[in-house]
Order: structure tokens, then C-alpha cells, then sequence
């Protein structure tokens, strides 16, 4: 590939990167797909090639917090890291861990808190829920485990204060495998209540 050819689809992919990642933060999209797709199509592109992987959209994502975001979301992170820490005590049974952007520092104010715990039955959760008067709804989540398995699992979401929170129930022995990152095929980052403490803490 010509050098010249070469820079201009790094160049491309970059401003794709940057838009995805502005559609993300604005917006409050979380699916990388969606948001690539929105990218290119506001920057007339049709060329599937050039467009960047999840990882490079989430790298921008911190750019442009970081640049535009500033305190604001500093405050805002710490609030939902603190709100997710009072949802995992509220679970504490459940063995709960948080993951996605609020765990990785990404979230934006649209994002959700996302949350793992463990438990049989499943419904235990719920009747959890219940028992302490917390309203929430129930659904299913489709979670990558590994490059071959897809599985569903049932999900509960429920507002604490004035975030949403999304709790995905595995079985027990689930707390040994973690799903894989939508961001980098990888084993997804789990946080324990000592950690997010450790987090909200360290600021």
C-alpha cells in the first residue's frame, strides 16, 4: 500500500475514532457499532476498511472527556461510582461486581451502572429486590463468553438515586469466568466492593 494512500486511512480512521467517540459522549450511545456507523455516515463513509476498532474509540472517548468533559465529569463519575458502590452493599449477597464504563472511567452521564452477581436461583435477585421495596424490571442479556458461546442471562434494572442500574445474574460458579469486553475480545474487568471503594477513594 502507497505511504501516502496508507496516511490518509489513518488519518480517516482517526476522525472516525474522534466522531464515534463524540456521538458516544453527546449522544449517550454505548455500542461501538452504532456509533462507528453514525461516525461514518456523517463523515460520507462507505469503506468498512478504514473504520477503527473499538479499542481506538475508547482511547478517543478518554481524549475527549478529558479535553471537554473536565471536572464536570470528574463529578459525575464519582457519583455514579458512589451510587454503584451503595447498589453492590444493597447486594452484597450476591457477590456483586461492577464493570463496563463506570468501572473503566468512561462513562458518560447517560451510561448506566452495570453490574454482575451471582446467584440460585436467578429469581433470588429479584425477590431480593423486592423483599426491600426497590421497584426494577426484568429482561435478558446476551453475553459473549468466549469466541464460541454466546449466552443469555436474566437481567434486573432498577434506578438508585437518579441512575439506572443494570444487573446481569450468573450462576454462582460464573464468578470464576468473566465475559468477554465488547471493547477488546477480552476478558471483561471485574471490581469487587473493596476495589470500588478503593476507586471512589483514590478520586
Amino acid at each position: 500500500m502507497p505511504r501516502k494512500f496508507s496516511q490518509r486511512a489513518d488519518d480517516l480512521r482517526r476522525a472516525l475514532a474522534q466522531e464515534a467517540a463524540r456521538v458516544m459522549a453527546q449522544q449517550g450511545i454505548e455500542d461501538f457499532l452504532q456509533a462507528k456507523r453514525k461516525a461514518a455516515e456523517r463523515l460520507g463513509v462507505d469503506d468498512a476498511a478504514v473504520l477503527p476498532r473499538n479499542t481506538e474509540i475508547e482511547a478517543a472517548l478518554r481524549d475527549y472527556q478529558r479535553l471537554f468533559g473536565g471536572t464536570r465529569h470528574d463529578q459525575t463519575l464519582k457519583e455514579q461510582r458512589r451510587t454503584a458502590l451503595a447498589a453492590m452493599q444493597m447486594l452484597r449477597e450476591f457477590q456483586p461486581r461492577l464493570v463496563g464504563p463506570v468501572l473503566a472511567g468512561t462513562a458518560t452521564g447517560h451510561s448506566e451502572i452495570s453490574l454482575h452477581v451471582f446467584a440460585e436461583p436467578a429469581e433470588s435477585v429479584a425477590l431480593k429486590l423486592l423483599d426491600i421495596g426497590v421497584p426494577h424490571e426484568v429482561h435478558e442479556r446476551r453475553v459473549r463468553m468466549d469466541a464460541e458461546r454466546t449466552l443469555n442471562y436474566p437481567a434486573l434494572r432498577f434506578h438508585a438515586e437518579e441512575w439506572l442500574v443494570d444487573a446481569t445474574v450468573f450462576p454462582v460458579d460464573g464468578i470464576r469466568q468473566s465475559p468477554y469486553s465488547p471493547v477488546d475480545g477480552k476478558p471483561m474487568r471485574r471490581a469487587d466492593v473493596r476495589e470500588v471503594s478503593e476507586l471512589i477513594d483514590a478520586g
